[in-house]
């Protein structure tokens, strides 16, 4: 099969734009939950945060399935948040943007926590403090401008780990063709249907985005 034809058949150009909405969603919720997060995770003290610390950080560890599993335990028709977000969220759009947003919170939130955590951002933030500035301000005007880096580092990071992210996208998208199948999940599809000149070309797609993320986190890191 011509790697042209493969490109633009429907069948490609679906996940593809899908997983672009996903991670365009996510990423924005990531942007806006993310970073505060993490300023109250670099200058909380006390058990709720070590929770939280902990809640955010079990995705680098525990089994994306298993995760997905316990998600689709919290979020399902019988859940004790299903039936307040009601059942929209399982199996359809909603389900892949939270996937990804779980997929993606930790390494979004560790490098700007590290970032906030430095002497350098806790010199400037007391400054600003003994100044009189309030602290929005202080975490507007001088902790986000110290560690845009890492933010930047952060969001690639979260979004590549979104974009291949599989075990939790399953769980709550149920690869319902033509619905949720997302581009990392085509993928598994056409293997799975002996489409291998299909399955390369879509891992190309995702392997050209990720060296596309790592030359940036290069280029940054360099300056």
């Amino acid at each position: 099969m011509p790697v042209l034809h493969i490109l633009t058949d429907a069948a490609t150009i679906h996940p593809l734009t899908l997983s672009l909405r996903v991670i365009g969603v996510a990423g924005c919720l990531l942007l806006v939950l993310g970073v505060p997060l993490a300023c109250w995770l670099a200058h909380a003290r006390g058990p709720l945060r070590e929770a939280v610390d902990t809640l955010v950080t079990l995705p680098l560890v525990f089994p994306p399935v298993a995760t997905g599993f316990v998600l689709l335990l919290l979020l399902g028709r019988s859940g004790p948040l299903g039936g307040m977000l009601g059942e929209g969220v399982i199996f359809g759009f909603p389900g892949l943007v939270v996937a990804a947003f779980v997929a993606g919170l930790p390494l979004a939130v560790k490098p700007i926590q590290a970032a906030l955590r430095s002497a350098e951002a806790a010199r400037l933030a007391e400054v600003a403090a003994v100044l009189g500035k309030a602290p929005h301000t202080i975490f507007l005007r001088v902790l986000i401008p110290c560690a845009k880096r890492s933010i930047a580092a952060g969001m690639l990071l979260a979004l590549g780990r979104a974009l291949g992210e599989v075990g939790m996208t399953l769980m709550l998208g149920g690869n319902v063709i033509g619905r949720t199948n997302t581009l990392s999940l085509e993928i598994y599809n056409a293997v799975y249907n002996g489409e291998f000149e299909r399955a390369a070309v879509l891992s190309v797609i995702i392997g050209v985005a990720s060296v596309g993320i790592f030359t940036l986190l290069k280029k940054w890191s360099a300056v």
